[in-house]
């Protein structure tokens, strides 16, 4: 079992910055995949990132179109957390934010499918 609480998120005016933060419990953290999934109100949940481990202390991230270059994955094994800074931020990204992970790190980073395990969300609002 792997548990995971989200925090962070919070009403922040447009052009604001926010950082999400995501604790992992009960496995071993490192080669898990870890994303980063988004809902807004009556829509379908969407990725928005992802951190795939490749050997070692490398890792790749993933991004959908519409936050790349305003969106940073990142994680600290040491603390079992993962971050999401977000930058710039738009009313569109408003949203409850989840925290997923994938144990098997399959193909489909961008898919819910994928992921084993998830928080229960954290709540960006962004105001215009």
């Amino acid at each position: 079992q792997v548990q995971l609480v989200e925090s962070g998120g919070e009403l922040v005016q447009a052009g604001g910055s926010l950082r999400l933060s995501c604790v992992a419990s009960g496995r071993t953290f490192v080669r898990f995949r870890m994303g980063w999934f988004r809902q807004a109100p009556g829509k379908e949940r969407e990725f928005v990132a992802a951190l795939t481990w490749s050997g070692g202390s490398t890792y790749y991230a993933y991004y959908t179109n519409s936050v790349k270059g305003r969106f940073t994955i990142s994680r600290d094994n040491a603390k079992n957390t993962v971050y999401l800074q977000m930058n710039s931020l738009k009313p569109e990204d408003t949203a409850v934010y989840y925290c997923a992970a994938d144990l098997a790190d399959s193909g489909r980073y961008y898919s819910t499918e994928e992921y084993d395990y998830w928080g229960h969300g954290t709540q960006v609002t962004v105001s215009s």
